[in-house]
């Protein structure tokens, strides 16, 4: 039988759910994909505008500091989660069998054994 050591074989998430805690699996996330599908996933991108356009109105409107303070907090928000996309992406995948089997079957995590 000729296997192609480049593919990774097929973890199910109940196996991973128990295995990653115990060190039996080696998990790769690409970050540049995890970013955006955690974006799109936890809606960020109408949260954090709704946040910078209340900041706006209310810096515009005269409440100077609290505005730039809810404009700085998106602008936070927004940077946070992409710079621990790859943590969120593992954390919501452990979680829930649906986030697992897309984020393995779009290649933006990949799950080998140990």
């Amino acid at each position: 039988m000729n296997i192609d050591e480049n593919l990774a074989e097929y973890v199910s998430h109940d196996d991973f759910r128990t295995g990653l805690p115990q060190g039996r699996f080696r998990v790769i996330v690409d970050p540049k994909l995890a970013r955006g599908w955690v974006r799109q996933r936890l809606w960020l991108l109408p949260i954090v505008m709704a946040m910078i356009g209340a900041g706006l109105a209310l810096a515009l409107g005269g409440a100077t500091w609290p505005g730039f303070g809810l404009v700085f907090a998106g602008v936070a928000v927004n940077r946070l989660v992409a710079w621990n996309a790859g943590k969120i992406l593992l954390h919501l995948a452990l979680r829930d069998r649906v986030i697992y089997d897309a984020a393995t079957g779009g290649g933006i995590m990949e799950v080998r054994r140990v």
